[in-house]
């Protein structure tokens, strides 16, 4: 049973793989399951799916397709997608695989393409609202569509299926008493955790900085800035913040999954990025958030997730010219004033989730390739 994975190779696209392939060897009873990857080598996400056991990681040029104007379009038109093109056809043609499933993204389509001229069957996720690209082109001819959020525009109702975003179930697991010893926590004020996602998030990071010092007097914090910024927000907040407050400060650049799920659990309130994976995985551990959309992002899709997660009452969306600090201690301090507030968030926020969303994938898939 081969199964061959494709996608952008950022958290978004890896961590679902990964959920999706957990979930396949839970399922699968044979020994004969293995998984090959085909993606970009400048993949943020790959370390993590190096880890992972059965994956063979095959890397392939990176061509874009941008919604504006560049001249790099006419250099990816012209050379980097049609030789990503005969890389991914002639790793399909070598490997073979039973299926290919593709989570989208940069590299996911000129793989797609081949597997379609070779007729391979492909299946596809769309996380946001509002799909990528080389999903939409993709959906023409997959056989199954699997979506986020039931209001997913553009693709063929009749083979689409609504199941979430696959998040990994281990990220479920925390626990307080380990998240306070591996955070060394000092205690005594709730915990605030700023999550950019897999990349950070450089204005989010510049709030903490901002007003660190108002906001460790009354709250501890988790900051998370992602890989490129640690050295530039280390140096920053090391100006900016106050010796009798070291102790409720807490940076890293990123979290393992032991590190996220603990600190997941610990936190009171969650300040995120609104990338579909992030927003599941937020509704799957029941955590009251602030949601803070990207503004740049392709189709404002994050804002689009955003607020239809809004209107189920688990989060609170702040756009980003609006991040202010007396209109955000405002709603912090309105948030953590109201226990029956929070309690009503955490409430709806799991009614929102859809924690076994890997495991129906998996499902799908094996349900296909044992007809």
């Amino acid at each position: 049973m081969k199964i061959l994975f494709t996608g952008g190779g950022s958290g978004g696209h890896i961590f679902p793989i990964i959920a999706i392939s957990r979930e396949l060897r839970r399922l699968y009873e044979k020994d004969d399951l293995h998984f090959d990857y085909i993606g970009p080598s400048n993949s943020t996400g790959i370390l993590q799916l190096t880890q992972e056991p059965l994956f063979g990681i095959h890397y392939i040029a990176s061509g874009k397709l941008r919604r504006y104007f560049s001249l790099l379009n006419i250099l990816d038109l012209a050379v980097m997608i049609p030789f990503s093109f005969l890389q991914s056809f002639l790793i399909l043609l070598f490997h073979r695989p039973n299926l290919v499933f593709s989570k989208g993204g940069t590299g996911s389509l000129p793989v797609t393409y081949a597997a379609r001229l070779l007729f391979i069957p492909v299946f596809l996720h769309e996380s946001d609202i509002v799909p990528g690209l080389s999903n939409r082109i993709t959906s023409k001819w997959a056989k199954k569509v699997f979506t986020s959020f039931e209001k997913t525009e553009y693709f063929d109702l009749s083979k689409t299926i609504c199941v979430g975003t696959p998040i990994k179930k281990e990220l479920l697991e925390g626990d307080a008493t380990t998240a306070k010893e591996l955070f060394h926590l000092a205690g005594g004020k709730p915990v605030i955790m700023f999550w950019g996602g897999s990349q950070g998030a450089e204005p989010l990071n510049d709030f903490v900085i901002l007003t660190i010092n108002d906001l460790l007097k009354n709250y501890e914090v988790i900051h998370v800035c992602g890989k490129k910024n640690l050295a530039e927000t280390q140096a920053e907040i090391d100006v900016m913040l106050q010796k009798e407050l070291v102790a409720y400060y807490h940076l890293y650049n990123e979290l393992d999954e032991v590190r996220l799920k603990h600190a997941y659990h610990i936190a009171d309130i969650i300040i995120s990025r609104a990338g579909s994976a992030s927003i599941f995985e937020l509704a799957a551990c029941g955590k009251p958030s602030i949601l803070i959309p990207l503004p740049s992002a392709a189709g404002d899709h994050q804002s689009k997730n955003a607020h239809a997660y809004e209107a189920s009452g688990a989060t609170i969306v702040i756009e980003q010219d609006n991040v202010t600090p007396h209109f955000f201690f405002s709603k912090i301090q309105h948030l953590l004033a109201s226990p029956e507030k929070m309690e009503a968030m955490r409430q709806t926020a799991l009614a929102f989730a859809k924690p076994l969303a890997a495991k129906a994938v998996a499902r799908e898939i094996l349900e296909y390739l044992q007809k």
